[in-house]
This record gives structure tokens, sequence and C-alpha cells, in this order.
């Protein structure tokens, strides 16, 4: 018999809200998504392709980044500036033609001071020229599971064919974040100088009390004024995407704004922990008349506020679940939903293992169930 055992729901009076709290943003392209959970508070034109100007040199970092923890560069190591390098417009952190610079200032020189020269610098230096590197971004990204980002150079330079969409700049910065916890640390400097000019971190987010510490900005005259933005607030990260704003000032404002949204309205909810027992469900024909149901995983969800009233979580299992069971055997699953979120299910797995009767106890409990109609 198929069961459905209702775990927790809040009952109140009146109805309870019919959506999930949303926000308007100006924003051509806007994506917030819950680091830990996964869960999307926001997406507009999530999908969209779109230029990502300098949010690009997240990739650029990313493949420094691998680099270094692969232990094929050190941070030592210098590489060195071409004319190419140098001579290359835009935002930079004014190498020297015909020096050799070192990685960690490089890495510096991108994130904080957006230098496309020192884009070109590690790109020739790790590929041999800027359009192998791109083609190896492009390759990267494809097995970070980007499918619609193409990269054409390393600083984000217009190029008709170097396109991103905002869910895709997201997952490069989730992975940076979680790939190099040693090295993500660049991301949160306020500012660096370097061949006597000093330059301020181009992040907004990072000179306010929010939580902010990554990742990175870019403006184009075709995309706008945009912003890949991670704040972590006590347990809670979440990673906001945002282009197509006006100016630099509308930047700094609606980022903040979609940020407090972000954290005024969602909370994160724990519900079960990977192991914890849920509840219990009776053995057909095993040597043990009961199998503790617990969860697969850990159950954290992230819900609107509001929506949390309205939240049911269900226990959904074939009972009696016959015998003989393994210990971590998928035997069900939960059931999380909530008014104007997505539903999702986990599983729910045998807590021991539970041995099938032998040939007398299966015959006993077969006619104490025609009899008596259970097993006993």
């Amino acid at each position: 018999m198929l069961r459905s055992l209702l775990l927790a729901a809040a009952f109140v009076a009146g109805a309870a809200p019919a959506f999930a709290q949303t926000i308007e943003t100006q924003a051509r392209q806007a994506y917030i998504v819950d680091m830990k959970t996964g869960t999307v508070l926001l997406e507009k034109n999530a999908d969209e392709v779109m230029p990502p100007s300098s949010m690009s040199k997240m990739m650029t970092v990313h493949m420094l980044f691998e680099k270094l923890q692969k232990g094929e560069v050190k941070l030592t190591d210098e590489f060195p500036v071409s004319e190419r390098a140098w001579r290359i417009q835009g935002s930079k952190m004014f190498v020297p033609l015909g020096s050799r610079v070192k990685v960690e200032d490089l890495i510096r020189g991108i994130v904080i001071q957006s230098g496309n020269d020192a884009c070109v610098v590690v790109a020739e230096a790790l590929a041999g020229s800027e359009e192998a590197f791109a083609e190896q971004m492009t390759k990267k990204g494809r097995e970070l599971g980007l499918t619609k980002t193409v990269f054409k150079n390393a600083s984000g330079w217009p190029h008709p064919e170097h396109v991103t969409t905002a869910r895709e700049l997201a997952i490069i910065a989730r992975h940076t974040i979680e790939a190099f916890p040693e090295y993500y640390k660049y991301y949160a400097e306020l500012n660096y100088t370097f061949n006597g000019i000093k330059q301020g971190n181009r992040n907004p987010l990072l000179y306010k009390p929010l939580g902010a510490d990554g990742l990175k900005t870019g403006h184009t005259e075709a995309a706008g004024y945009g912003l890949t933005a991670s704040v972590k607030r006590g347990e809670r990260r979440i990673i906001m995407v945002v282009n197509g704003l006006p100016s630099m000032k509308a930047r700094a404002s609606e980022t903040e704004t979609l940020i407090d949204w972000a954290f005024r309205e969602w909370e994160n909810y724990s519900l079960f922990k990977n192991g914890e027992t849920v509840q219990q469900a009776g053995v057909w024909l095993g040597d043990a008349k009961n199998v503790a149901l617990q969860a697969g995983q850990d159950l954290e969800v992230t819900l609107p506020r509001r929506a949390r009233q309205g939240m049911k979580v269900t226990a959904v299992f074939q009972e009696p679940i016959p015998a003989p069971i393994q210990k971590g055997q998928t035997v069900g699953k939960l059931v999380v939903a909530a008014p104007g979120v997505q539903t999702r299910e986990l599983p729910l797995i045998a807590g021991d293992a539970v041995g099938q009767l032998g040939p007398a106890g299966r015959i006993g409990a077969a006619v104490s169930y025609l009899l008596f109609g259970q097993q006993k």
C-alpha cells in the first residue's frame, strides 16, 4: 500500500500566500541563487545571451587558480609582458613593456584592477596566445556545464561572438568559491598598488557592511553595467548576477537593494540531517517487523519567509516494504512543497538491513495475513 504521511505543516488562519514574494529590477538580466540549496530567488532573462564584458575575467582567473592548485604554476612565478599585452586598451594594471610580472600580482591586477593587460599576459603565458587561451576557457566552461557561453578573449573585450548568460556567470562564480577557497580571498581585497599606481576594487558592494566578498564587475557600451557578486551572512551565501544597468550609480544602488531583499524575504530552513530517522515503516516477510526510514541527504530548503507558513513535508513510500532490504536502499521519497515554490523531492533510505524470513516463516506470515489481515 502506498503511504503518504504528512510530517510537517503549519496551520494558519486565512489563506496561505498564492505565490512567492518577488521584486522588480531595472537590470536587463538578473539572477540570484542560494549557494547551499541551489534555490533560485530571482531570475529575469537569466538564459538570455548577453555580452559578459569584464565579468569574463572570472573564467580567466579560474583557469589560473586551477593551474596553481595543481602545482603547475606558483604564485611567485613570473610571466613576460608582450607588446600586445602592453598596448591593449581599456582598464589596465599598467604592466611595463618587456617586464616580467609575478603571478600573484597578475591575480590582483585582474581581480582588483580589472586589468585587460594582465589578462593577456596570463593567456599568453598559459596557452601561447590569447586566442588559444580563449578556446581553453570555452572548453573549461563546457566541463562546468556552460552551454551557451563562448569566450573569444581573456578580458571581455567586445566581440560579437563573446557571449554568456546570467545563469552561467553564476555557475562560474559558484565553482570558483567551492573549488578554490585558498585563492578566492583575492576577490575581497579593496585596493592594490602596482607600478606606483593604486587602484580600488570596482565592486561597490565591498565598501559597505553587506557581507560581500567578491566577485567581478563589468561594463561595455553594448552590455551596460553588470556585476557578479557573492554575499555571505551567517551560514547563508547568495550569488547574484545583474547586467544591463544604465550607470555605475544604478549598479551600486540596485545590487544593494536586491541583496537586502534576498536576505530579508528568504530564509534557509533545516528539516532533516543526512541519516536522520524520519519514521518507521512496516516490513513484509522480513526478520524485523519495521525498518527506519532515513533522510538520504541533508534536507535544507530556501523559502520566502511568508511561504514557510504553508510548507508541507511528506514522506511517500510503499508499505509494507518487502524484504530483503539493503541498508541505504532507496525505499521512498520526501516531498517538500510550499506556496509558489518549486516542489523538492529527496530520497528516503533504509536505515538498516532487513533479511528475508525463511520458507517456514514466510508461510506463517502469509497465513497470518490471510487470517488477520496483518503480518504477526
